[in-house]
C-alpha cells in the first residue's frame, strides 16, 4: 500500500478531536532509510534504530497534515516503499458542542479550495476574477512571493489578494499555473482559501488583453 494511502487510513481512524500523533516509519529496503529521512526532514524526523519517528500536528504548518501528505506523496513518487505505524495519539478534552454558527470550517488546502471554486463553472468559461484569502497577516509577503506568477494585488486592509485567471488567452494566469502556486502555499503550511468573484464565458479579446473588471469604482 502506498504511504499516502496508509496515512489516510490512519487519519480516518483518529479520534474526532485529535491534536498530535506520533508515527513510526520503516522502509522496505534498509538502504532507503536515508532517503526517507531526507524527504521528511522538514517535519523534524528522528532516527530510532532502523526506524524514523516523527509527529504530525493537526494545526497548519510544516508539521501539519497537508504538509505531511505532500511529503508522503514524494516518497511514493520516488518509489521509496515504506510502512507507517501509529505510535501515539493526543486528543483534546471533550467540550460542549459549539453552536453551528461558531463551528470552524474543515481543514481544506488552498489547492483543494481552488478545485472546489472551479467545479461549478461552465465548461466554456474564459475569464475569471478571483480572490485568495490568507489566514495570517505575517504570511502575506511570503504568499505574494510564492504566487508571483498570478500577479496578485492587494486593496484595503483585508488579508486578500485579487488576481485574474484566463481559460483561453489574454491577461491572467492559466488554471494549472494557478493551482501550482497554491500547491506551493500548501507545501509551506500557509493556510488560506481561493474563490471566484466573477466569471465570463466564451469571450473574444479582439486586440485586447481581456475584459476590464469594474469593482467598487476601481478597474481590475
Amino acid at each position: 500500500m502506498k504511504l499516502v494511502d496508509q496515512w489516510r487510513t490512519i487519519e480516518d481512524s483518529l479520534p474526532l478531536r485529535w491534536e498530535d500523533v506520533r508515527l513510526t516509519l520503516t522502509t522496505e529496503q534498509p538502504s532507503d532509510l536515508a532517503r526517507a529521512a531526507q524527504v521528511l526532514g522538514s517535519i523534524n524526523v528522528g532516527k530510532v534504530g532502523s526506524a524514523l519517528v516523527f509527529q504530525v500536528r493537526r494545526t497548519a504548518g510544516p508539521q501539519g497534515p497537508h504538509a505531511a501528505k505532500r511529503l508522503f506523496e514524494r516518497l511514493d513518487r520516488d518509489r521509496t516503499w515504506c510502512h507507517l505505524e501509529l505510535s501515539h495519539v493526543e486528543a483534546a478534552a471533550t467540550v460542549p458542542a459549539a453552536p453551528a454558527s461558531e463551528v470552524a470550517p474543515a481543514d481544506v488546502s488552498v489547492a483543494d479550495s481552488w478545485d472546489t471554486a472551479l467545479a461549478p463553472l461552465p465548461n466554456d468559461w474564459t475569464d475569471l476574477l478571483c480572490e485568495l484569502e490568507i489566514d495570517s497577516s505575517t504570511l502575506l509577503d511570503r504568499a505574494a512571493l510564492l504566487c508571483a506568477p498570478l500577479n496578485p494585488a492587494r486593496s484595503g486592509s483585508r488579508l486578500v489578494f485579487t488576481f485574474r485567471c484566463s481559460g483561453r488567452s489574454g491577461y491572467g494566469a492559466s488554471p494549472s499555473m494557478t493551482r501550482r502556486c497554491f500547491e506551493r502555499l500548501d507545501n509551506e503550511g500557509i493556510v488560506g482559501s481561493a474563490s471566484v468573484l466573477r466569471v465570463l464565458s466564451d469571450t473574444d479579446n479582439v486586440d485586447t488583453q481581456g475584459p476590464v473588471w469594474l469593482v467598487g469604482g476601481k478597474t481590475l
